[in-house]
């Protein structure tokens, strides 16, 4: 049977470090070729340590961050945070490269080729199951969901890569001509890198959204500095290194672990061209207006679904609610915030059956766990919030999990559904109050009548998050609408736009449209060669 010769040489290293032979079985024992943790043994008695990148070379700093097992409050990870003393070498590397990029069509072509053939070693790499599980395990301890979830995200990742294998990092880069005026004019467009670019990237998704990003970057020929939220960090620099190993030159990215404060800082010295954030509306509206709109934002959502008064498939539509509002304990951008459900799904089992798929869920198999952003105390003060609004009631959930040992800097809640009112929700004051994004196992519940519709409505067209969305599509402008019976807001796979709409500056993840707008501009040169007409003659003035 045929191997590559990337699964050979992982096979090769792997029984060397097996059998206890070689430098790496000396540094990590049972460990993967590329691997610098074991996801298995990674604990108190044996903390990690998560390094930087920078010109090539990996490195400690003089500050150590100490991250909390977030299932036992345990310090099991030690990061190496920049403090603003240690910027300097993160500003003159991403200062160094030039507008112009790394490549482009006109520089180094030969460069689409190496990262297509990067990708197809690294999507096959992650095909291998001891890869993926190692991944998938990694991103359990420090990002917790279930193992389904967790492996789901490995193989979107592993799918996209496969995706830009070959000759599909090339086409990213496909130009256009249109005939000009004259004989020997030629207009033509052309992709180009901006250069010197960063990427700052959330929790939630430790791999998936880092990858998808740092590749579409690489792929149009920009230098990026990576910044993924330091409690999960450790993930993304195990990535690095499997990339290193399937041929990625290690001067071509920079990555940094910093506080928000000392990652600012590095923006506002390197001024990169442009800049991908994802993550909180807030700081994505303070880095528009330090980085003078030179970013492309793919922030938070408060994401809705509507069902209409066609009823039907009432288990299928009930698990695909459970699933959208509190798969990864609701720790998605994606995930479901508000039900609008019309009032002949009122008259059926749909809050029944929620009610108990919701309450299946348990801690032993992390189906829910702990919130990393936002506390036990602030969820259940928000839903003490809503019940006060009147004719809003708690349809399940709403208290502590129990029996756990999660520390208290995260939350650790049942998940929680609340009904308001439609005319309530609409009021002045509990409008703000009931549309606030709890980034959490928790969803809003109301109910309309066909009279009510141009209600819902509005309460859509109030909303300032327009990520993803299930129905409605002519009177809306979420940017990932899923429309029709198995429609969902959450679960988008590599084939796929994902990304907010209505805002110039949205970005999006994972098709060659989304890397296109994100990570190229357009570049207009225009070929003139003539030949001047015969017996031309200078013309008057103009």
């Amino acid at each position: 049977m045929y191997r590559s010769a990337v699964a050979a040489r992982l096979l090769r290293d792997t029984a060397a470090a097996q059998k206890g032979s070689g430098w790496l079985s000396r540094r990590f024992a049972h460990s993967l070729p590329f691997a610098t943790v074991d996801a298995e043994e990674l604990s108190g008695a044996r903390p990690a340590e998560v390094q930087n990148l920078v010109q090539g070379k990996w490195g400690g700093s003089s500050r150590w961050n100490t991250i909390v097992d977030p299932l036992n409050g345990e310090p099991f990870i030690r990061v190496a945070e920049v403090d603003e003393k240690g910027i300097k070498p993160f500003v003159e590397s991403l200062s160094n490269c030039p507008k112009h990029g790394l490549h482009n069509p006109f520089k180094l072509p030969e460069r689409y080729l190496l990262y297509g053939n990067i990708s197809s070693k690294a999507g096959h790499m992650l095909s291998l199951p001891k890869v993926s599980d190692f991944f998938a395990r990694l991103i359990q301890r420090v990002s917790p969901k279930s193992y389904q979830q967790a492996l789901g995200e490995v193989q979107v990742t592993q799918k996209f890569l496969e995706n830009f294998s070959g000759d599909q990092v090339r086409f990213l880069a496909r130009s256009f001509g249109v005939p000009g005026n004259h004989l020997g004019q030629l207009s033509t467009g052309f992709r180009w890198p901006y250069g010197p670019v960063a990427i700052i990237t959330p929790f939630n998704f430790p791999l998936e959204i880092p990858v998808l990003q740092l590749m579409g970057a690489l792929y149009m020929g920009n230098k990026p500095l990576l910044k993924v939220d330091s409690k999960v960090s450790i993930v993304m620099e195990q990535m690095m290194r499997l990339l290193h190993y399937c041929g990625l030159p290690e001067e071509d990215v920079d990555f940094v672990n910093s506080d928000g404060k000392t990652m600012n800082k590095i923006l506002m010295e390197a001024n990169p061209r442009m800049t991908l954030f994802t993550g909180s509306s807030r700081i994505a509206e303070k880095l528009a207006v330090d980085l003078n709109g030179r970013v492309k934002l793919e922030d938070a959502g408060f994401d809705w679904k509507i069902l209409g008064p066609d009823v039907g498939e009432a288990d299928y539509v009930a698990w695909v609610c459970d699933q959208d509002a509190y798969a990864c304990s609701g720790q998605k951008c994606s995930a479901q915030s508000i039900l609008f459900m019309h009032e002949n799904w009122a008259a059926t089992p749909l809050l029944s059956k929620l009610k108990e798929l919701a309450e299946r869920r348990k801690l032993e198999d992390l189906t829910v766990g702990p919130v990393l952003t936002v506390t036990t105390e602030a969820m259940l003060d928000h839903v003490n919030k809503l019940l006060k609004i009147p004719g809003a009631k708690l349809l399940f959930g709403g208290k502590p999990l129990e029996n756990h040992s999660i520390p208290s800097i995260y939350g650790a809640v049942k998940p929680t559904a609340v009904y308001v009112p439609l005319d309530e929700i609409l009021k002045h004051g509990n409008y703000e109050l009931v549309t606030k994004e709890i980034f959490g196992p928790f969803q809003v519940v109301t109910e309309y009548k066909k009279s009510q519709l141009s209600m819902v409505l509005e309460a859509l067209e109030r909303m300032h998050a327009h990520l993803t969305a299930a129905e409605v599509i002519g009177q809306s402008v979420n940017g990932t609408t899923y429309a029709g019976l198995r429609a969902r807001t959450t679960g988008a796979p590599q084939n796929h736009w994902f990304g907010p709409a209505g805002d110039p500056r949205g970005a999006g993840i994972g098709t060659p449209e989304a890397i296109k707008l994100v990570w190229s501009c357009h570049r207009e040169i225009i070929y003139d060669i003539g030949p001047v007409p015969q017996q031309w003659e200078i013309p008057p003035s103009t």
